[in-house]
Protein backbone atom coordinates (compact mmCIF):
# COMPACT_ATOMS: atom_id res chain seq x y z
CA UNK A 1 0.00 0.00 0.00
CA UNK A 2 1.19 3.53 -0.89
CA UNK A 3 2.48 5.87 2.27
CA UNK A 4 1.56 9.35 1.83
CA UNK A 5 4.84 11.00 3.97
CA UNK A 6 2.90 14.00 5.22
CA UNK A 7 5.14 15.58 7.94
CA UNK A 8 7.88 14.11 10.23
CA UNK A 9 6.38 12.26 13.26
CA UNK A 10 9.42 13.18 15.97
CA UNK A 11 7.64 16.10 16.99
CA UNK A 12 6.96 18.27 20.06
CA UNK A 13 3.63 18.05 21.68
CA UNK A 14 2.66 21.67 20.82
CA UNK A 15 4.11 21.15 17.44
CA UNK A 16 1.52 17.76 16.58
CA UNK A 17 -1.43 19.87 17.29
CA UNK A 18 -0.44 22.71 15.04
CA UNK A 19 0.24 19.85 12.39
CA UNK A 20 -3.53 18.59 13.25
CA UNK A 21 -4.83 22.24 12.46
CA UNK A 22 -3.02 22.71 9.88
CA UNK A 23 -4.22 19.28 8.31
CA UNK A 24 -7.83 19.09 9.26
CA UNK A 25 -8.74 21.38 6.60
CA UNK A 26 -7.66 18.28 4.07
CA UNK A 27 -9.96 15.94 5.40
CA UNK A 28 -12.79 15.11 3.53
CA UNK A 29 -16.34 14.54 4.50
CA UNK A 30 -18.27 13.30 1.43
CA UNK A 31 -18.21 10.29 -0.78
CA UNK A 32 -17.11 6.57 0.04
CA UNK A 33 -16.90 3.35 -1.81
CA UNK A 34 -20.00 2.06 -3.54
CA UNK A 35 -19.16 -1.53 -3.11
CA UNK A 36 -15.97 -1.82 -1.80
CA UNK A 37 -14.39 -5.33 -2.77
CA UNK A 38 -11.97 -5.29 0.43
CA UNK A 39 -11.81 -4.06 3.33
CA UNK A 40 -9.41 -3.30 5.98
CA UNK A 41 -9.49 -3.61 9.70
CA UNK A 42 -6.42 -1.64 12.02
CA UNK A 43 -5.48 -1.60 15.33
CA UNK A 44 -2.21 -1.37 17.70
CA UNK A 45 -2.00 -2.77 21.14
CA UNK A 46 0.89 -0.78 23.10
CA UNK A 47 2.16 -2.10 27.04
CA UNK A 48 3.46 0.09 29.51
CA UNK A 49 6.96 -0.50 27.79
CA UNK A 50 5.94 0.77 24.80
CA UNK A 51 6.37 -1.83 23.08
CA UNK A 52 3.94 -1.94 20.31
CA UNK A 53 1.82 -4.53 17.95
CA UNK A 54 0.09 -3.45 14.39
CA UNK A 55 -2.29 -5.49 12.93
CA UNK A 56 -3.71 -5.15 9.57
CA UNK A 57 -6.51 -7.93 8.75
CA UNK A 58 -7.80 -7.36 5.12
CA UNK A 59 -11.67 -8.98 4.52
CA UNK A 60 -13.08 -9.66 1.08
CA UNK A 61 -17.08 -8.39 1.24
CA UNK A 62 -19.77 -9.27 1.11
CA UNK A 63 -18.06 -12.64 2.73
CA UNK A 64 -16.33 -11.07 5.54
CA UNK A 65 -13.38 -13.46 4.95
CA UNK A 66 -10.37 -13.11 5.49
CA UNK A 67 -7.87 -12.42 2.62
CA UNK A 68 -4.52 -11.07 4.56
CA UNK A 69 -3.07 -10.18 7.64
CA UNK A 70 -0.08 -8.46 8.56
CA UNK A 71 1.47 -7.77 12.30
CA UNK A 72 4.24 -6.35 13.08
CA UNK A 73 6.14 -5.26 16.69
CA UNK A 74 8.00 -2.37 17.34
CA UNK A 75 8.22 1.02 19.66
CA UNK A 76 6.29 3.89 20.20
CA UNK A 77 8.22 7.61 20.67
CA UNK A 78 5.48 9.43 21.37
CA UNK A 79 4.10 9.95 24.78
CA UNK A 80 0.22 9.35 25.58
CA UNK A 81 -1.59 12.48 25.33
CA UNK A 82 -5.04 12.10 25.09
CA UNK A 83 -6.08 13.96 21.60
CA UNK A 84 -2.76 13.09 20.13
CA UNK A 85 -3.39 9.24 19.24
CA UNK A 86 -2.24 9.58 15.61
CA UNK A 87 1.54 11.11 16.71
CA UNK A 88 1.80 7.71 19.07
CA UNK A 89 -0.04 4.44 16.84
CA UNK A 90 0.62 6.03 12.73
CA UNK A 91 4.33 5.47 12.51
CA UNK A 92 3.87 1.68 13.05
CA UNK A 93 0.24 1.50 11.65
CA UNK A 94 1.87 3.10 8.59
CA UNK A 95 4.25 0.40 8.41
CA UNK A 96 2.13 -2.48 8.60
CA UNK A 97 0.04 -0.96 5.65
CA UNK A 98 3.05 -0.51 3.80
CA UNK A 99 3.78 -4.15 3.98
CA UNK A 100 -0.05 -4.85 3.13
CA UNK A 101 -0.17 -6.80 -0.39
CA UNK A 102 -3.23 -5.83 -1.46
CA UNK A 103 -5.00 -2.46 -1.50
CA UNK A 104 -8.67 -2.40 0.88
CA UNK A 105 -11.29 -0.20 -1.01
CA UNK A 106 -12.61 1.10 3.20
CA UNK A 107 -10.33 1.05 6.19
CA UNK A 108 -11.84 0.93 8.95
CA UNK A 109 -9.78 1.93 12.33
CA UNK A 110 -10.01 1.58 16.56
CA UNK A 111 -9.79 5.01 17.34
CA UNK A 112 -11.85 8.42 16.83
CA UNK A 113 -11.43 10.69 13.42
CA UNK A 114 -13.80 13.82 12.74
CA UNK A 115 -15.36 13.19 16.28
CA UNK A 116 -11.89 15.38 17.82
CA UNK A 117 -11.52 18.43 19.30
CA UNK A 118 -9.51 19.44 16.51
CA UNK A 119 -11.81 17.18 14.21
CA UNK A 120 -8.41 15.41 13.02
CA UNK A 121 -8.46 12.28 14.67
CA UNK A 122 -6.18 8.94 14.26
CA UNK A 123 -8.90 7.95 11.48
CA UNK A 124 -8.97 10.76 9.79
CA UNK A 125 -5.21 11.54 10.17
CA UNK A 126 -4.48 7.91 8.93
CA UNK A 127 -6.75 8.00 6.13
CA UNK A 128 -4.87 11.07 5.01
CA UNK A 129 -1.30 8.93 5.17
CA UNK A 130 -3.18 6.46 2.86
CA UNK A 131 -5.33 8.40 0.82
CA UNK A 132 -8.05 5.85 1.01
CA UNK A 133 -11.84 5.92 2.21
CA UNK A 134 -11.57 5.76 6.19
CA UNK A 135 -13.71 5.48 8.86
CA UNK A 136 -13.54 5.58 12.57
CA UNK A 137 -15.11 2.90 14.71
CA UNK A 138 -14.02 4.12 18.78
CA UNK A 139 -15.46 2.08 21.62
CA UNK A 140 -15.39 4.81 23.92
CA UNK A 141 -16.89 8.56 23.79
CA UNK A 142 -13.52 11.34 23.24
CA UNK A 143 -15.72 14.40 22.79
CA UNK A 144 -19.13 16.27 21.59
CA UNK A 145 -22.48 15.69 23.43
CA UNK A 146 -25.06 13.08 22.92
CA UNK A 147 -28.37 10.71 23.81
CA UNK A 148 -28.09 7.26 24.03
CA UNK A 149 -29.76 5.37 21.05
CA UNK A 150 -32.47 3.02 21.40
CA UNK A 151 -31.37 -0.44 22.51
CA UNK A 152 -32.09 -2.18 19.14
CA UNK A 153 -29.08 -3.15 16.15
CA UNK A 154 -28.73 -0.18 13.71
CA UNK A 155 -30.32 2.60 16.37
CA UNK A 156 -28.16 5.47 16.32
CA UNK A 157 -28.20 9.34 18.04
CA UNK A 158 -26.36 12.05 16.12
CA UNK A 159 -22.83 13.46 18.30
CA UNK A 160 -22.75 16.85 18.25
CA UNK A 161 -20.28 19.87 19.46
CA UNK A 162 -21.37 23.31 19.74
CA UNK A 163 -24.22 22.33 16.72
CA UNK A 164 -22.28 20.73 14.52
CA UNK A 165 -22.69 16.91 13.89
CA UNK A 166 -19.30 15.41 14.48
CA UNK A 167 -20.33 11.72 14.57
CA UNK A 168 -22.85 8.79 15.37
CA UNK A 169 -23.18 6.82 18.57
CA UNK A 170 -24.44 3.55 16.96
CA UNK A 171 -26.00 0.53 17.90
CA UNK A 172 -23.98 -2.33 16.25
CA UNK A 173 -25.94 -5.58 18.19
CA UNK A 174 -28.93 -5.26 20.34
CA UNK A 175 -28.77 -4.38 24.00
CA UNK A 176 -24.96 -4.27 23.87
CA UNK A 177 -23.20 -0.37 24.43
CA UNK A 178 -22.40 1.46 21.16
CA UNK A 179 -19.74 2.54 19.32
CA UNK A 180 -18.99 6.12 18.61
CA UNK A 181 -18.65 6.44 14.72
CA UNK A 182 -16.73 9.11 12.80
CA UNK A 183 -15.77 9.79 9.40
CA UNK A 184 -12.01 9.57 8.99
CA UNK A 185 -11.69 10.68 5.62
CA UNK A 186 -13.38 10.79 1.99
CA UNK A 187 -16.56 9.22 3.08
CA UNK A 188 -19.87 10.18 4.35
CA UNK A 189 -21.00 9.85 8.00
CA UNK A 190 -24.08 7.57 6.60
CA UNK A 191 -21.86 5.77 4.76
CA UNK A 192 -19.54 5.37 7.71
CA UNK A 193 -23.16 3.96 9.53
CA UNK A 194 -24.10 2.33 6.34
CA UNK A 195 -20.79 0.08 6.04
CA UNK A 196 -20.11 -0.27 10.09
CA UNK A 197 -23.16 -2.12 10.24
CA UNK A 198 -22.66 -4.41 7.13
CA UNK A 199 -19.22 -4.97 8.69
CA UNK A 200 -21.11 -5.84 12.28
CA UNK A 201 -22.77 -9.49 12.64
CA UNK A 202 -23.05 -11.13 15.85
CA UNK A 203 -20.08 -8.81 17.71
CA UNK A 204 -20.22 -5.68 18.92
CA UNK A 205 -17.39 -4.83 16.91
CA UNK A 206 -17.03 -4.41 13.28
CA UNK A 207 -15.23 -7.77 11.72
CA UNK A 208 -12.65 -5.91 10.27
CA UNK A 209 -11.42 -3.81 13.37
CA UNK A 210 -12.30 -6.81 15.73
CA UNK A 211 -9.87 -9.25 13.91
CA UNK A 212 -7.10 -6.48 14.05
CA UNK A 213 -7.55 -6.00 17.44
CA UNK A 214 -7.58 -10.15 18.27
CA UNK A 215 -4.56 -10.07 15.92
CA UNK A 216 -2.28 -7.16 17.91
CA UNK A 217 -2.61 -9.34 21.03
CA UNK A 218 -1.68 -12.01 19.71
CA UNK A 219 -5.28 -13.88 18.72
Amino acid sequence: MRINQLHEWGVSVAAARKIQEELAPRVEVSGGPAQPALICGLDVSVDRWKSATAAAVILSYPDLKVVEKVVLHGKVEFPYVPGLLSFREIPITSEVCRRLKNQPDLVMVDGQGFAHPRRIGLASHLGLVLGISTIGCAKSHLCGEYEMPDTARGSWRPLTSDGEEIGAVLRTREGVKPLFISVGHKISLSQSIHWVLQCSNEHRLPEPTRLAHLASRGL
